[in-house]
C-alpha cells in the first residue's frame, strides 16, 4: 500500500485540522481542486456530507466529526506501519530466518553470520539447524544453506568458499595404542565413534578413491548424533571419528588430532546460500546477500 491509496482519508483529516482547503492542499502537496475532488469522491462513496462549506469557512458536520474521531488513530497507525516498512527498505533491520545443516552453520557462523550482525545491529538472525532438507519458502525461511549439489534448481544460489571434505581423525594417544589404518576396510578392526542420522538410522562412513566409492559400517562403543560430542570422544582417545574437515581443522593444525585416510576423502561440493527469486527485498536481505557474495573462505582458515 502506498500513500496515494489513503489520499481521501488524509484529505479529510488535513482539512479538519486546518479548517482550510488551501492550507490542507499545501500540507498534502496537491492543488485545492484535487483536494476538493478527493473529498467529494469520498463523500459520494459514503453518501454523507463531511464538511459544511461557505466561501469564507469550512467546518465539520456532525457525521464528519464522528468520522474523523474514528479514522484519525487508524490512519495514523497505517502511516506508522508504512513508514516502518519503508525504513526497512532503507536501513537494514528486522529479522532474517536461515535454515541450515548444523555442520554448514558452524562453518559460516563466525566469518559471515557474526560479522553481519556486528555490522548491522538492527538485524536479528534467526538460524535454525536441522539435518533434513526443507522447503525454505513453505517453512517461512528467507534463505537456506546447504551443499551446492542439494539445492533445488529453481533457487538462486551463492557459492560460499572452496570445496569441503570429510576428515577421519584420531588422537595421538589412540594411535600410540593401535596401528594406523591405511585403508577404509582397516577401520573394521578399530574402535570408531558411530554416527546417528536425523532419521534415526546409522551413518555409513563414506570414502572414495580413483572414482571408486566405499561405504563402511564401522563398529565402536558409542553412537552419537552431534559432531561436538563426537569430537570430545575422539579427543579423549575413545576411538576414531568421522567429521566435516572444518569441524576438526583447528584440532588437526594444533596436533590434538591426526588426520587419517586423507587420500580416501576427496573434495565435496561447496556450501551455497540459496533463496527464491523475490521482488522488493528488504534492506537487511540485500545487505546480507551483498556480504555473502564477498564471503572469503580463507577467513575461517
Amino acid at each position: 500500500m502506498s500513500r496515494h491509496n489513503l489520499i481521501e482519508l488524509d484529505a479529510v483529516l488535513s482539512v479538519a485540522r486546518s479548517a482550510s482547503f488551501r492550507a490542507a492542499a499545501l500540507e498534502l502537496g496537491m492543488s485545492t481542486t484535487a483536494l476538493s475532488n478527493a473529498i467529494g469522491k469520498l463523500e459520494r462513496q459514503l453518501g454523507v456530507r463531511l464538511f459544511n462549506r461557505t466561501t469564507r469557512s469550512v467546518s465539520l458536520t456532525d457525521a464528519g466529526r464522528n468520522f474523523v474521531e474514528q479514522i484519525g488513530p487508524a490512519v495514523q497507525d497505517i502511516h506508522n506501519a508504512m513508514d516502518m516498512v519503508r525504513s526497512q527498505q532503507e536501513t537494514p533491520s528486522g529479522v532474517l530466518r536461515i535454515n541450515a545443516f548444523a555442520t554448514a552453520a558452524r562453518e559460516i557462523l563466525s566469518p559471515l553470520l557474526l560479522k553481519f550482525v556486528r555490522r548491522y545491529p538492527k538485524v536479528h538472525i534467526d538460524l535454525v539447524t536441522e539435518g533434513r532438507l526443507v522447503d525454505v519458502v513453505a517453512d517461512g525461511f528467507d534463505l537456506g544453506l546447504r551443499s551446492a549439489d542439494l539445492i533445488p534448481s529453481d533457487m538462486i544460489a551463492i557459492p560460499l568458499g572452496r570445496p569441503r571434505s570429510y576428515a577421519v581423525v584420531a588422537s595421538p594417544a589412540y594411535l600410540e595404542r593401535f596401528e594406523t589404518p591405511r585403508d577404509p576396510s582397516d577401520l573394521l578392526n578399530h574402535s570408531c565413534i558411530r554416527v546417528r542420522l536425523p532419521n534415526g538410522g546409522r551413518y555409513r562412513w563414506q570414502f572414495e578413491k580413483a572414482g571408486q566409492p566405499v561405504q563402511i559400517d564401522v563398529q565402536g562403543p558409542i553412537t552419537l548424533d552431534e559432531a561436538s560430542l563426537s569430537r570430545i570422544a575422539v579427543l579423549d582417545g575413545v576411538g576414531i571419528g568421522f567429521f566435516m574437515e572444518s569441524d576438526v581443522r583447528e584440532d588437526i593444525e594444533a596436533g590434538r588430532l591426526v588426520r587419517l585416510l586423507q587420500d580416501w576423502t576427496p573434495p565435496l561440493a561447496p556450501l551455497s546460500l540459496y533463496y527464491p527469486n523475490r521482488r522488493n527485498p528488504s534492506a537487511a536481505f540485500r545487505a546480507f546477500i551483498e556480504l555473502a557474495r564477498r564471503y572469503d573462505h580463507s577467513e575461517v582458515m
